[in-house]
């Protein structure tokens, strides 16, 4: 099974407002760029889109080692809940509505798929992947 890495980031002006998301795919030690925006979004929105969209990306199935700043993200993932979430029929441990089922949803769908590893960095602290997906984000942002 291939071993990919993936970075990414997502970025909000306003929240909502404007929003960008963005990627980057490490394989072999070649580099593939990814980004997009939309006009009117939240920052989660775009953190789970630049997921979504690079595990989308991918042609097969895979080993994938995902680094994100979003600890609504990552700890979404890593610590169950959003499985937890789809289970209880989009609905949190207070019975609130989960935010997102439709990219929670297909985001679960690829964790399926891939074999996937989800990493914890902090945000704007020099990770150079971390920041090179911050600029991609925050370009469609702007």
């Amino acid at each position: 099974m291939k071993h990919v890495e993936i970075y990414t980031d997502g970025a909000c002006r306003g929240n909502p407002g404007r929003g960008g998301w963005g990627a980057v795919l490490v394989y072999r030690g070649i580099e593939r760029e990814m980004s997009g925006g939309e006009a009117m979004t939240t920052n989660n929105r775009m953190e789970l889109t630049a997921a979504i969209e690079a595990l989308s990306a991918l042609k097969e199935p895979c080993r994938v080692t995902l680094t994100s700043d979003s600890k609504y993200l990552v700890d979404a993932i890593t610590q169950g809940w959003a499985r937890s979430w789809r289970e209880k029929g989009w609905r949190k441990a207070d019975r609130s509505p989960a935010l997102n089922p439709d990219l929670w949803e297909r985001l679960l769908e690829l964790l399926d798929t891939h074999e996937v590893e989800l990493i914890w960095v902090k945000g704007h602290d020099g990770h150079p992947y971390n920041e090179r997906c911050d600029r991609l984000a925050t370009a469609f942002a702007d």
